[in-house]
């Protein structure tokens, strides 16, 4: 996961899915790019995900192989899509983890355009949490579309909308959206979120405990 926000927003989704299975949520300082020749560009510590995908990939990989038949492990990137071209930027990705030998059992999940579309995907969700959201812009929002998602959530429930909150420096904006992800996260119905990407998300999820519990 790259930031925090969907850190805290996936674990409250975790808690809402039926079936035994065990997890951990590991949050990065931004997306970065893959680096050329997939060499980690950046010091691990730094903590940009994309830039480690290469050096994780790797990592997991090793570790999974040595694991007995019965236990199952699955990697799950989630990552913003933004305006990138989907096919070409989940080309990327895939490229990147399976050059690694033996590479992990895997699934790259985005969220179209940002991590805010699948709070946005419960319009019932965001108005339990913030009864006071503005209904008409909620209204105004197309399911995963390309429309600058934080900056349109912002305006539906933040004084002075996006606007307003853009003035302020940047972690006031990432302190905001760690609060509309927990907030917004603990309301979400799974079956009745609109979002096409998180129900694909959430979809390889079941299936992977599913197939665990067999």
């Amino acid at each position: 996961m790259e930031d925090s926000s969907g850190k805290i927003a996936i674990e409250a989704i975790l808690s809402k899915i039926d079936g035994e299975f065990t997890h951990r949520v590991k949050s990065y300082r931004g997306i970065g790019r893959i680096p050329p020749g997939l060499r980690p560009g950046s010091d691990a510590k730094k903590r940009i995900l994309l830039d480690q995908i290469p050096r994780l990939a790797a990592g997991y990989g090793r570790a999974f192989a040595n694991d007995p038949p019965e236990y199952k492990r699955v990697v799950i990137v989630v990552c913003d899509l933004d305006t990138r071209d989907k096919k070409k930027f989940l080309t990327e990705i895939r490229a990147a983890i399976d050059a690694s030998q033996p590479s992990p059992f895997y699934y790259v999940c985005l969220a179209i355009e940002e991590g805010e579309a699948w709070l946005l995907g419960d319009r019932d969700a965001v108005l339990a949490a913030y009864p006071r959201a503005n209904s008409a812009v909620l209204a105004s929002y197309a399911y995963d579309s390309i429309c600058g998602t934080w900056e349109k959530l912002a305006d539906a429930i933040y004084p002075g909308g996006s606007r307003q909150l853009k003035k302020l420096h940047f972690s006031e904006i990432g302190k905001q959206k760690a609060i509309w992800a927990g907030q917004i996260g603990t309301q979400i119905d799974l079956g009745r979120n609109q979002s096409e990407s998180f129900q694909y998300f959430l979809s390889k999820l079941r299936h992977e405990i599913a197939e665990d519990g067999r």
